[in-house]
C-alpha cells in the first residue's frame, strides 16, 4: 500500500476511498463486552470525511445490524491502529478510510497457529457483506465522498 499510494495507477484525489479488511473472520480474545461475537472493529471512520461514517452505519444497520466498535479509533489508543495497517498509507495522502479488523492482537497474531479452522465463517460473512454494501454504496454516488476534516496528527 505504501508503493502503490506513491505511485497510484489511479489518482488518488479521484480514489473516493480506501476499505481494508483485516483478519475479519475471527474474534478478540481480549474483548470483555457483553457481545463478544456480532460486532467488528472500525477504523478511520471519524477521520477525512463526515460522510464515511454516514454510509457505514446505514449500510450496517440495514443489512447486518453488527455493533460498529470504535475502540481502536481513539487517538489515546495505545496499539496506534490507526497509523498500523495498509488504509494508513491512503489516509496519510487524503483519501478517506474505513479500516474493518476483529481486534485480534493476541494469542495467534503472526504467528503459524493462525489457522483456518479458526475463522468463525458465519461471522466473517455477516462481516464482508456489510462491507460490501458500504463500498457499493461509496461506489455508486454520483460524487465522491467530502474530504472536509483534517489528518489526526501522528505517525507510523
Amino acid at each position: 500500500s505504501e508503493y502503490y499510494s506513491d505511485h497510484p495507477l489511479f489518482p488518488l484525489d479521484k480514489t473516493s476511498a480506501d476499505l481494508n479488511t483485516d483478519m475479519v473472520g475471527r474474534t478478540d480474545t481480549e474483548r470483555k463486552t457483553a457481545d463478544t461475537v456480532n460486532y467488528v472493529y472500525v477504523v478511520g471512520h471519524d477521520k477525512l470525511s463526515s460522510e464515511l461514517p454516514l454510509i457505514n452505519e446505514a449500510a450496517n444497520k440495514k443489512y447486518t445490524n453488527l455493533v460498529l466498535d470504535y475502540k481502536f479509533d481513539d487517538p489515546n489508543d495505545t496499539e496506534r491502529i490507526y497509523y498500523r495497517s495498509d488504509h494508513y498509507n491512503f489516509a496519510r495522502k487524503g483519501v478517506p478510510v474505513l479500516f474493518f479488523y476483529d481486534g485480534m492482537l493476541k494469542g495467534d497474531y503472526h504467528k503459524p497457529t493462525d489457522t483456518v479452522d479458526k475463522i468463525n465463517f458465519s461471522l466473517y460473512e455477516k462481516r464482508v457483506r456489510m462491507i460490501f454494501h458500504t463500498a457499493w454504496e461509496i461506489a455508486n454516488r454520483n460524487e465522491m465522498l467530502k474530504r472536509d476534516k483534517p489528518l489526526p496528527a501522528g505517525a507510523r
